[in-house]
């Protein structure tokens, strides 16, 4: 990072008015709007549901098993990004790889069973073209494992081409870190409410 760059007001430091760095501000900013964007796929969701004159009963549908455990898998990948953040704050560089890679790794767990789910919809049921509800939730999952992939990405980074970063400035790098796992973090609660929504209701 160029010493410029440095001197950029709150790069680092929190700002005096939110308390809250630039990095974390703008994040916390790009959350909100995607609640809103999510909060109006449930909506449309519930819409549906109670103005359909049939609705099919989720359970016999979805493969309740595998969405289980694409929700473990999510929820430890979530935990295993904390200790990479915790490990890269401790300067453990060879722990904070290993933690981001097994992250990088659950996601691919995850879309890999989310891929035989899809696969099962479109081999076994008759009607995947015609259903309102499986619409609703190719659209919500898909749009999901569409933010589980930009997060791949972004981890990816930072833990490889982007890692010479920490040796310009630190903090900085510590700082786009937590910033990278409050999405992941995001993303993870997000299914949560797809799971529960679309799996057990």
């Amino acid at each position: 990072m160029s010493q410029e760059t440095e001197f950029i007001p709150y790069i680092v430091k929190p700002r005096e008015d939110t308390g809250l760095y630039n990095a974390k501000f703008g994040i916390w900013l790009f959350l909100a709007s995607e609640v809103m964007l999510f909060g109006s796929l449930f909506s449309a969701y519930i819409l549906l549901r109670v103005g359909s004159f049939t609705w099919p009963v989720q359970s016999d549908i979805q493969n309740v098993p595998i969405g289980a455990i694409n929700s473990v898998v999510l929820l430890s990948s979530s935990i295993f990004f904390i200790r990479a953040w915790v490990a890269l704050k401790a300067d453990d560089i060879a722990k904070y790889k290993k933690f981001m890679y097994l992250v990088i790794l659950f996601a691919f767990i995850f879309l890999s069973l989310k891929g035989v789910e899809y696969y099962q919809h479109f081999s076994h049921h008759e009607y995947p073209k015609t259903s309102v509800f499986l619409a609703i939730y190719f659209l919500m999952t898909g749009l999901h494992a569409l933010h589980i992939i930009g997060g791949i990405l972004v981890n990816s980074y930072y833990v490889g081409p982007g890692l010479y970063l920490r040796d310009q400035n630190k903090q900085w790098f510590i700082n786009r870190v937590e910033v990278a796992g409050l999405y992941w973090h995001f993303v993870d609660l997000v299914w949560i409410f797809l799971f529960s929504t679309l799996y057990l209701l």
